[in-house]
Order: structure tokens, then sequence, then C-alpha cells
């Protein structure tokens, strides 16, 4: 029963980092990007200006918005360099992305003190040691300590006494709650569930048959704040992806060819460097409306080749916006890989006619794809990844998200 779970989340962290290197930023409205904001500074968020969000938009929500290019070496030693922070006070840490990680203490109170202190510390010493805010949340369980960071924002300390976990926990907003998204949020309030609170005394026939058994489930267990999950400090991967925030672009095959074929790349590169290919592709279509789609197809054979990845990918979206031809403006794709296993060698296969035979990995159409990708891999090792790259993505449409910030941003899923 006692609370010692740290969720640390560095505040608006990329704007943070723009506003440190340039201390002229600093109280003023800021936004990473250009065509698209990539991160914004709390100054720019009070006028409503989000993550995502077209360069146009943003710029008419807050005319005095600026926008800088982002130094993404800079992020990511920052980043590495509050995680070090952390790992000072306990071994159990798992890193959620650059910007934030959990921690627990449970074991590490009787030399550095209660786990409301722990975070006290580590606050001073990162905004001491590095210059930037940092927001913790202490609680019980996971989710809980993940909530109170965010009710800790900006730049705060939120602890939650175990007592009054469901009191501090059903008056918020339901939005805070892992997995309420914006459209998960306009389903709810069609309900009249507007906090925590509403979803918890919903009754569970109407939340499965509103989101589906399983998000339905999961949801009201996690407004009761029932979340046994452990601090994991390895993660095994169960999947690969990424995804480009596009703003607010036609849903054009000119538009999403390029987008994919570059995620593809980036995608297909992280699992050859790990010796793993997957069976499933799956790809999310979001629409200008935040509304979005999913399509998934299983292999007989797993594949890591950057070619047959984009070509399934774009089959995929092609069916995704075929099944929706009202929606003509796209903001959102994503690709990722499941059902991963090791492939350090290719099994070579005789050309049988089997349908889909010239993306297995082993017929000599594959064989040439793969030794197309690990010249490239070779390359890119040693002179850098613009260093070279396929056509249909080096001399392609010119790409909102900068390359470095997809390789800060891409997460094992």
């Amino acid at each position: 029963m006692t609370a010692t779970i740290l969720h640390a989340d560095l505040d608006a962290f990329y704007a943070s980092v723009e506003q440190l290197l340039d201390p002229t930023l600093r109280g003023k409205p800021v936004a990473v990007g250009g065509g698209v904001v990539l991160a914004a500074s709390y100054e720019a968020k009070a006028f409503g200006v989000a993550s995502g969000m077209p360069g146009r938009r943003a710029r008419e929500l807050c005319p005095a918005l600026i926008f800088v290019d982002g130094h993404f070496d800079d992020y990511k030693r920052l980043g590495d360099a509050a995680m070090k922070v952390i790992d000072d006070y306990t071994p159990l840490v798992e890193r959620l992305s650059i910007d934030e990680a959990f921690a627990d203490v449970r074991g590490c109170t009787h030399l550095f003190g209660p786990p409301a202190e722990i975070a006290a510390t580590i606050r001073r010493r990162v905004r001491a040691e590095l210059g930037l805010p940092i927001s913790v949340g202490v609680a019980r369980t996971k989710h809980l300590a993940k909530i109170a960071s965010q009710v800790a924002k900006p730049d705060g300390l939120v602890v939650v006494d175990p007592e009054r976990e469901l009191a501090f926990l059903h008056d918020l907003p339901v939005e805070l709650m892992w997995g309420v998204g914006p459209v998960t949020k306009m389903r709810l309030a069609a309900l009249g569930i507007a906090t925590i609170g509403e979803l918890a005394r919903t009754p569970g026939k109407s939340l499965e048959r509103l989101l589906g058994p399983a998000a339905g489930e999961k949801l009201a267990a996690l407004a009761w704040n029932r979340d046994p999950r452990e601090i994991r400090t390895h993660h095994r991967a169960r999947s690969a992806g990424a995804q480009s925030a596009l703003g607010r672009k036609p849903a054009h095959e000119r538009i999403y060819r390029p987008a994919l074929a570059h995620l593809a790349d980036c995608v297909a590169t992280r699992l050859r460097a790990k010796s793993l290919a997957g069976r499933t592709v799956t790809v999310r279509v979001r629409f200008a409306d935040l509304r979005a789609v999913t399509r998934s197809l299983t292999l007989d054979a797993p594949i890591a080749a950057t070619a047959s990845l984009a070509e399934i990918a774009e089959e995929l979206v092609r069916a995704a916006l075929a099944d929706h031809p009202a929606e003509t403006h796209i903001s959102l794709l994503a690709i990722s890989v499941s059902h991963l296993a090791k492939q350090s060698a290719l099994q070579l296969e005789l050309g049988l006619g089997l349908a889909n035979e010239a993306r297995r990995p082993g017929t000599r159409r594959g064989l040439a794809r793969h030794a197309a990708d690990c010249a490239i891999d070779k390359i890119r090792q040693r002179f850098g990844w613009s260093a070279i790259g396929y056509g249909s993505v080096a001399l392609g449409a010119h790409r909102s998200v900068p390359d470095a910030f997809r390789e800060l941003a891409e997460k094992e899923l």
C-alpha cells in the first residue's frame, strides 16, 4: 500500500531544449518544425497550438509563433542525461521514450529517503544540471503515476496518497487515461461520460458495446486503478513501427506513397539491424477529423525487405481509403511489423508459382532485394543515413517531418 512508482516526464521537451539553447526564446511561443508542428512550448500551447498541427493553422492561432529547426543531437544528449539522473536512484527504470520513464524506488528508500523525496531530488537535479523542467507523478500503479505526472505539469510534483486514490482519480477528465484518444473521448462523451469517475460507474456491457470487449474491460479496470503491471527494465521487441504526421494532406497516391516508402525504409532497416523479420504488416491511417483505421496482412514467410514492406503498406492503405471514400484528407500514416522472428540467414526457395512468391525472401527476387538492402545498410553504417537511399524515397516529395525527428520518435510498439 505504499506509492513507490514514479513517472517522470520532461515538460514540452523539444521546445524546452530550444529555449535552453537560445535564451532569447524563453517565455515566447515556440514551435519546432515548419510545415507541421513537431513540438510546441507551453506558451504556444496556451493559444491551442499542438503537435501534429499544420504550420499554417498554428500561425493562425498564434501569430507571434516562432518556428525553429530541431537540434536532434541535443534532444538525444539531454534526454539520455535526464534518464541517467533517474538511474542514479534505482535500477528499476522502464524508459518509454526519449523524454519519459517509469521507475520503482521501493528498494531504495533506505538509501535516498521516501519516494516523494526521491522524486523531488530528481526534479532538482534535472533542473540544476540540465536546465530543463521535469514533472513527476508518484503512485502505487503505473497508470496512476502517469496520470499524476500529467496533473503535475508544468514543472511539478504530485504524490497520490494510497488512501485517496479513487478520490483523486475520479474527478479527473477521462482523456487523461492511457488509451483514451480524441476518438474514444468523443464516443464516451456521446454517453455523457466526461470524467474517470463517470466511466468507472458505467456498466461494463455499455462500455463493451461502445468500445469493444478488450478496450472496454481495460478502461473499466484502469478507472478503478486496477493495474497490476510491473516495471519492465528489458523489453523483448514484439513489433517495430514508425509513423509520420502529415498535417492535413489530400488522400492521393502522390502524398502517401513517398511517406510509406520512407516509413518502410526506417522500419525494415531497424529489423535488419537486429536480424529480425516479421510476418504481419499493419498500417494505420488517420483522417483529417482524427478518426483512424487500421489494415493488416499476415504473410506465409517473415520479411525484412524495404521494397516488399513498402509494396504491402501501399496495398493496405489503398484498401483502407477504398473502404472510406468520403475521407478526402489524411493527417497521419503509420507502419508496424509484428510476429517477429530471428532471421540470421535466408532459406533458398524454388520458384513454384505460389501466390505472392515475389515477396518471399528466399526467391530470386527476394534475394536480389536482400542484397540491395544489405549494401545500403553497410554504406549507411559507414557514411550515415543520408549517404544513400532508394530513389522512390530520396527523390520523392518533400517530407514534412525530418528524418532525425522520426528516428527519435520511433519506438518498439
